[in-house]
């Protein structure tokens, strides 16, 4: 079996088709949704349908929101302030429920081509970045951005 691969992708500035597109250009087969809430103001990239549309180009759809930034560590990204927003990020996944999540994504990824999914377009720009970090020190992952 060849290297296994996360891709890391953002969906802003994207409509679903293009993400989908995007998914399914890298070969994806499963998408981790790491939003503390899916939802989304853009036309079909809230969970249940964006859930569907990925169902239908045969993409599994899971969220994990165990691994959400909460509302008060976003301002560090948004503001320039990103390693401090990741340290206070890296903090948070030690609680159990978010280890268990990304071991999750570890145990996954080892048999898929799997998706970190958040809304950011900017890879280092957001808490997703720490999540593909810790699940690359635990084993080693090539990984993509979209």
């Amino acid at each position: 079996m060849g290297r296994s691969v996360i891709l890391s992708v953002g969906y802003e500035g994207r409509s679903q088709q293009n993400l989908l597109d995007v998914l399914r250009s890298h070969g994806t087969t499963v998408v981790v949704d790491v939003r503390l809430n899916p939802i989304s103001r853009k036309p079909g990239l809230s969970k249940t349908r964006l859930a569907a549309a990925l169902a239908e180009a045969g993409i599994e759809y899971r969220h994990l929101k165990a691994l959400g930034n909460p509302r008060e560590n976003r301002s560090p990204f948004h503001e320039g302030r990103v390693a401090e927003g990741c340290e206070a990020f890296r903090k948070l996944l030690a609680a159990p429920e978010a280890e268990s999540a990304l071991q999750q994504i570890v145990d996954e990824s080892r048999t898929t081509t799997l998706a970190v999914l958040c809304f950011e377009k900017d890879h280092d720009r957001c808490h997703r970045q720490v999540i593909v970090d810790e699940v690359t020190k635990r084993e080693r992952r090539d990984i993509t951005y979209a």
